[in-house]
């Protein structure tokens, strides 16, 4: 036991990047089950993820962050902070770019970002998207921008390049017992990702403001032994006009949010859900350091 716990490696990595790269589809494709929500939309991710991957002689314990931005208001500095969390537990970190975004992060400062000279490891995203020619282009610019450990042409939705990255990550481990159970595959309760499920939905289906003006609150959460959980929870936003929105006429726009989030949720929990979805107005919740703080940011 002594001798495979010396040769074990386990460590911490963060996903860091711009918004919309790809980091949570990465970190479900890696873990092979969905735990960060994913949309279309920029600023989905709001708090760090862990996500643990468990193998025979490895435990990876993901960080999927927020991607990288200049706050413009309370909440952004909260997820700025998380990101900056997951940075100082990481013991490596993984940088994604996104290959079709017009603005790659060459002005990012990662002397700045990663003082301590942690090991990096580049992943190019969405390589289905681009030329042979252009990717070899923007990796050979990448190659004089930053001493990467590796660079790795990846599709995280489809999975090309995911296990040669996955190899790549556990070189980069330090060599270190576990930090949890094998059978754990989050720290986070399950009303988290309920939660989150839920916000998923609201970014799929609503427009413009809408999705960053909300916030997800599970107020009640019963597991009964026969029958279905019942959960409610309360979906908030800043404006009245932003309530009515949400509900749609007749309450159509809400109903169809629920019963996409509900099979999410059912899912992941393995047995049947009922959700109760209420929306209340909390005005300005983004730029209020109280409200956050009661929301956990």
């Amino acid at each position: 036991m002594e001798q495979l716990l010396s040769s074990f490696k386990s460590g911490y990595a963060a996903i860091i990047g711009l918004p919309n790269v790809g980091k949570s589809t990465l970190l479900n494709t890696l873990l092979n089950i969905k735990l960060s929500i994913v949309s279309s939309k920029p600023q989905t991710t709001r708090r760090r993820v862990l996500g643990i991957l468990n193998k025979e002689n490895y435990q990876v314990i993901f960080l999927d962050t927020p991607g990288i931005l200049t706050p413009r208001y309370e909440l952004q500095k909260r997820m700025m902070a998380q990101l900056q969390a997951a940075l100082n537990d990481a013991d490596l970190l993984i940088l994604m770019v996104d290959v079709m975004n017009a603005h790659h992060p060459v002005h990012l400062n990662l002397e700045e970002i990663n003082p301590q000279q942690k090991p990096v490891l580049l992943l190019f995203n969405k390589i289905d998207r681009i030329e042979k020619a252009g990717l070899l282009t923007l990796m050979d610019g990448y190659n004089r921008f930053y001493p990467f450990k590796a660079m790795i042409p990846i599709s995280a939705l489809n999975g090309d390049g995911v296990d040669e990255a996955e190899q790549e990550i556990i070189k980069l481990l330090p060599e270190h017992p576990p930090y949890y159970p094998p059978d754990v595959l989050s720290e986070h309760p399950e009303r988290f990702f309920v939660a989150e499920f839920i916000r998923e939905k609201i970014f799929e289906q609503y427009f413009e403001e809408i999705p960053y003006a909300t916030e997800v609150v599970i107020e009640e959460f019963k597991e009964r032994s026969r029958g279905k959980t019942y959960i409610r929870a309360n979906i908030l936003v800043e404006r009245k006009s932003q309530k009515g929105i949400i509900i749609g006429k007749g309450g159509k726009a809400l109903r169809d949010a629920g019963q996409e989030a509900r099979q999410e949720i059912e899912a992941l929990l393995g047995h049947p859900v009922f959700l109760d979805l209420q929306v209340k107005v909390q005005e300005n919740w983004r730029k209020d350091r109280i409200k956050l703080n009661r929301l956990g940011y």
